[in-house]
């Protein structure tokens, strides 16, 4: 790999996939680190792949979501979006969905690639959609968190952060989780909307991590101040 890669390896059944600034999208032996295969987008790959049901999804920054054979690396299709993919997808009940810096957020088939539905924000989105009882939650860097419903992309609520909102949510219990670059962490009901609480860690801190929930606490760190930040949650 001539180039650094850009975001978090997926692992499924003994292979590592990764996608690289080298515009490929490579598959390791998750035992001895070797290249199984690797295949060449049109530009870098920036988002961390999906993988189900024997297949990779995964975007590039040339503008197309790509499927490929898990096991071979073949492309199965490719769908083109109006701007460059930095929004890792996520896979769900046969559906991908993933984000674009065309503004919009698309919902794919997942076997075809046909395009199902999309719903255009007011800025880039580079946050990667969360996906939980039949809701899409996604960030948008207009400063909002969106609640779409999963099989049409009717709107159900958005919540106005402080902040461009780059950070991926989380969903636990019927919350959202999600940072701004406003600074803060913000609880929303994953229902309504409604924010149930919110914590600053710095005016001048951009929190693009995404959250990790396990064991009553919430956790998101901050590349600008190198710091993990460890929430308790009500009742914990």
């Amino acid at each position: 790999m001539g180039k650094r890669t850009a975001r978090s390896p997926t692992v499924a059944d003994g292979v590592v996939y990764v996608g690289s600034r080298d515009y490929n999208v490579y598959a390791l032996n998750a035992a001895t680190g070797a290249k199984l295969w690797s295949y060449t987008a049109g530009d870098t790959v920036e988002t961390a792949p999906a993988v189900a049901n024997g297949i990779v999804y995964v975007g590039s920054t040339d503008r197309n979501v790509y499927a490929l054979n898990a096991a071979t690396g073949d492309k199965l299709w490719s769908y083109t979006t109006h701007g460059g993919l930095l929004s890792s997808p996520a896979v769900a009940n046969g559906v991908v969905y993933i984000g674009s810096w065309d503004y919009s957020v698309y919902a794919l088939n997942a076997a075809t690639g046909s395009l199902l539905w999309s719903y255009a924000t007011g800025y880039f989105v580079r946050s990667s959609p969360a996906v939980a009882n039949g809701v899409v939650y996604v960030g948008s860097e207009d400063d909002n968190v969106y609640a779409l419903n999963a099989t049409t992309g009717a709107l159900l609520w958005s919540y106005a952060t402080d902040g461009q909102v780059e950070s991926s949510p989380a969903v636990a219990n019927g919350v959202v989780y999600v940072g701004s670059d406003g600074g803060n962490v913000y609880a929303l009901d994953a229902a309504t909307g409604t924010k149930l609480w919110s914590y600053t860690i710095g005016l001048d801190v951009y929190v693009q991590s995404s959250p990790a929930v396990a064991n009553g606490v919430v956790y998101i760190g901050s590349f600008q101040n190198h710091t993990l930040y460890a929430f308790h949650l009500p009742g914990d």
